[in-house]
């Protein structure tokens, strides 16, 4: 004759079920959109006014689409937006912003499995990020300030490099970039964003 299981033991069995779905539901959110978590992550760590919004900087990187004109600059301006059209001055940058910037603008040039949205690499965007970086204390600063004078001088050789550098102080997991794009593999790209 079997002994029922008793009570304590069926509510310790469906709290450990519990446990996998929800452990299970987080794991999927991660590998379907790691730059997504990441910049959640960055947010929460950080906690510092300058990260207010990084969710919705991300969110507007994926839903940009084509290239950025001398018009679209102009107007970013007179409006009193910084070159992502953001309405975040340069002082107000953080570690997870410098992240987000590069990290879009690096798809232009990298071959990846998997990229969410990008911002095109314009001069301007390139300045106005170096000089944010005089005017901020950031814990990766090397790292920005190195890829940023690199793609000054118009040197992408080590693009996917640079990406992966982001990408892992991101907690990258999904879209390792594997190479350099060829400027007509990179042409068809931005085709494909304008669409």
């Amino acid at each position: 004759m079997k002994k029922p299981m008793p009570i304590f033991g069926i509510i310790l069995l469906l709290a450990s079920a519990g446990l996998a779905v929800f452990l299970w539901l987080e794991t999927e959110k991660v590998i379907e959109d790691p730059a997504e978590s990441a910049s959640a992550g960055e947010e929460a760590a950080e906690g510092s006014p300058a990260d207010e919004g990084l969710e919705n900087v991300s969110e507007q990187r994926e839903k940009i689409k084509g290239t950025i004109s001398e018009q679209d600059l102009q107007e970013f301006e007179e409006s009193g937006l910084n070159p992502f059209g953001e309405d975040r001055p340069s002082h107000q940058l953080s570690d997870g912003l410098f992240q987000e910037y590069i990290h879009g603008m690096s798809h232009q040039k990298i071959k990846a499995e998997k990229k969410w949205g990008f911002y095109e690499i314009h001069p301007q965007r390139i300045d106005w990020l170096l000089e944010g970086l005089d005017e901020v204390s950031l814990d990766h600063e090397d790292v920005y300030r190195e890829i940023l004078l690199k793609w000054k001088e118009g040197d992408f050789s080590t693009a996917d490099a640079d990406h992966n550098a982001i990408w892992e102080l991101q907690g990258g997991t999904v879209g390792k970039a594997y190479g350099v794009m060829t400027l007509e593999e990179e042409q068809t790209y931005l085709e494909s964003e304008k669409e």
